[in-house]
């Protein structure tokens, strides 16, 4: 079955913990913006919020994935900052604790962009990453 891609993401490796609060995530004001024009569109209806992920891929080894949640697994994490709902994968949760959601925007892309102070490489475009 094929998922469609709802935004794209790169990722950057940061010296310092970007988080000093326990939660395993934390929005930007601009990535919960987009977040919420994501979920208002005529697509998001019937779900709760999206999804992050994370897969093999790319030469690094690991990449994030964004999807619509339909509904909490039982090991998912939830996120819920300023109105709008994001739900870690299990498999993903690791990967992301400490770590700042963003979403950039310029006159060649707009993506999100996750913060993550525990990775160890990254590759050349950003997108795959190592832990």
């Amino acid at each position: 079955m094929a998922t469609k891609t709802i935004a794209s993401a790169t990722v950057r490796a940061v010296k310092k913990r970007v988080l000093p609060s326990r939660a395993a995530l934390v929005l930007t004001q601009s990535a919960v913006q987009k977040v919420r024009e994501i979920m208002a569109k005529e697509d998001a209806k019937g779900f709760i919020g999206l999804k992050v992920g994370v897969r093999q891929r790319g030469c690094n080894g690991l990449s994030y994935t964004l999807d619509y949640a339909k509904e909490r697994g039982k090991l998912d994490e939830e996120v819920k900052q300023d109105g709008v709902t994001i739900i870690i994968d299990r498999k993903a949760q690791l990967t992301l604790l400490g770590t700042e959601m963003d979403f950039v925007e310029d006159k060649l892309s707009s993506e999100f962009v996750f913060n993550n102070p525990n990775i160890k490489g990254t590759c050349g475009c950003g997108e795959s990453f190592s832990i």
